[in-house]
């Protein structure tokens, strides 16, 4: 049904709002403007050309170039980098450590802390005894405790709650590994419940971080007691 404005700038406001049109968009690989849909990319090729270049970054770094250049950062801005900031090397951080904060805190540098309640995205790993874990880094767990032939299971139970620990190995000894501890007071809670349930119920509790297993793994001589 058609309508009749007073002006063209009342008509101009009705049907911007009933017809938008598609915001600027720009390819994140040639920076080319283009409409907006779920893409980040204006074309298949653009997207091809980005997954290659990820790729490649994954590897392009060594554990000791990586600390270096987070360092190098610090120096700079007295402050540890966002992942932002450096994304020339966070793809191949993230591979080779597990995480940006396993890489932070492989620095010797304290995480950027969150006191929201946001999701932590993690990679499922088939450990080499079937276990799925959580993490790469506790793949790397699971893996050590296999090849050193100590019987463990994975998701022991609390008594008289929910929580879940990583490894239970017999009937009295948890294994967790706290691999975002210092990145969230959420997370450092949940990590505090454990630490008295455990001493409430006399369980032993054997505490990983990441600085356990980055940039050196120390697994021997925290899990050399179970052998």
């Amino acid at each position: 049904m058609p309508h009749n404005y007073c002006s063209s700038s009342c008509a101009a406001k009705v049907n911007n709002q009933r017809y938008p049109k598609w915001p600027k968009r720009y390819c994140a690989e040639c920076n080319k403007e283009f409409k907006n849909r779920s893409s980040d990319y204006c074309s298949n090729k653009c997207g091809r050309l980005a997954i290659s270049k990820y790729r490649l970054d994954k590897s392009k770094y060594t554990q000791e170039q990586i600390t270096s250049l987070i360092n190098k950062f610090y120096k700079e801005h007295k402050r540890a980098p966002a992942k932002r900031e450096v994304l020339e090397i966070v793809g191949c951080a993230t591979n080779k450590f597990g995480s940006w904060t396993n890489a932070i805190i492989a620095a010797g540098l304290e995480p950027h802390r969150s006191h929201d309640r946001r999701m932590y995205k993690r990679t499922k790993t088939r450990a080499l005894d079937g276990h799925l874990c959580d993490s790469v880094s506790e793949a790397v767990i699971d893996n050590w405790l296999h090849k050193n032939q100590i019987p463990h299971t994975r998701n022991g139970k609390y008594p008289s709650t929910n929580h879940l620990a990583d490894w239970q190995i017999g009937e009295g000894v948890f294994i967790e590994y706290f691999g975002l501890s210092k990145d969230s007071p959420r997370y450092d809670r949940e990590v505090e419940i454990k630490q008295q349930l455990c001493r409430k119920h006399q369980i032993k509790l054997i505490e990983i971080y990441p600085k356990d297993l980055y940039p050196a793994n120390r697994l021997h001589e925290i899990l050399n007691e179970l052998k």
